[in-house]
């Protein structure tokens, strides 16, 4: 039997940092929605205890340094499966791009795997097991909208935001989350994103609002680096965009827009910049 998992690219609509917490973490506010850009995973069962991960993608560790490869372990120590597993994985989402491809990945391996084996993990058990491998993973283990709390893990679900075109461009470079994190001085954002605000403009289903509400403290230091992000913003915006931002610590920009006439605009626009543009639509 084989099993067969999409696993969607998330965007921060906002993302807010509060504190640095005592385990070294920080303390996040962020409001994530998925849109409809997707790896695609296939899952078979092997007689031998054995992980087996292949993929189209050259680019991508096909080992234990592989989220779905770590989902996969984990999932069969945790319950004891004595079987193994044979994935393909079908990249789609640029790696190292701020939109949780890895992350996604290993949500989708844990469903799947739930599936195949007949474990019947209830969602909030998958999500624990997800938080383990990342702070992403419990989000993309349900997909829809949220905001997130904590260091992401904490989730409140919240109804999706009014429908749009999605605009994705992604530089030719890769961004550490650990090292923007790491740039990251709390005490001295000049301004905070409103959540309040953001969470108004979705539940009133006010696009423009929306737009205006958006907000990333991660922005302005990975821009200070990695020129070529702003470059980009500032491009989608002159273009047509109804809205613009980093998605997570970067360097993919993610542009909203509301009128499909502007689509083809953008997206040819962005192509003398980059390479991996993609026009997509959010997920409901």
């Amino acid at each position: 039997m084989k099993i067969y998992e999409k696993a969607p690219a998330k965007i921060n609509l906002l993302l807010d940092v509060l504190h640095k917490r005592d385990d070294g973490y920080h303390e996040v506010e962020m409001v994530m929605t998925m849109v409809d850009l997707a790896d695609r995973l296939e899952m078979q069962e092997l007689p031998r205890d054995t992980i087996i991960i292949s993929s189209q993608a050259g680019y991508i560790p096909l080992d234990e340094k592989n989220l779905a490869f770590q989902a996969a372990k984990l999932i069969k120590e945790r319950y004891d499966v004595a079987s193994g597993v044979y994935i393909h994985l079908d990249k789609r989402i640029p790696v190292a791009a701020g939109l949780a491809g890895g992350s996604s990945d290993a949500a989708a391996a844990l469903r799947g795997l739930n599936r195949l084996w007949k474990l019947n993990i209830p969602t909030e058990e998958l999500q624990k097991l997800g938080a383990e491998l990342g702070s992403d993973v419990p989000f993309c283990v349900t997909g829809g909208t949220a905001v997130a709390r904590g260091r992401g893990e904490v989730l409140e679900p919240i109804e999706g935001p009014p429908q749009c075109w999605v605009i994705l461009a992604k530089p030719p470079i890769h961004v550490s989350t650990q090292e923007i994190y790491g740039r990251l001085n709390v005490g001295a954002i000049e301004r905070h994103p409103s959540t309040a605000d953001m969470l108004r403009a979705i539940r009133e289903k006010r696009f423009a609002d929306m737009c205006g509400a958006m907000g990333n403290v991660l922005e302005d230091i990975t821009i200070r680096h990695y020129p070529e992000v702003r470059q980009i913003k500032e491009c989608m915006l002159r273009l047509g965009a109804d809205g613009a931002m980093m998605s997570g610590s970067g360097p993919t920009v993610f542009g909203l827009v509301q009128k499909q006439s502007k689509l083809a605009r953008i997206y040819n626009g962005l192509r003398g910049f980059c390479k991996d543009v993609y026009a997509v639509r959010l997920l409901p």
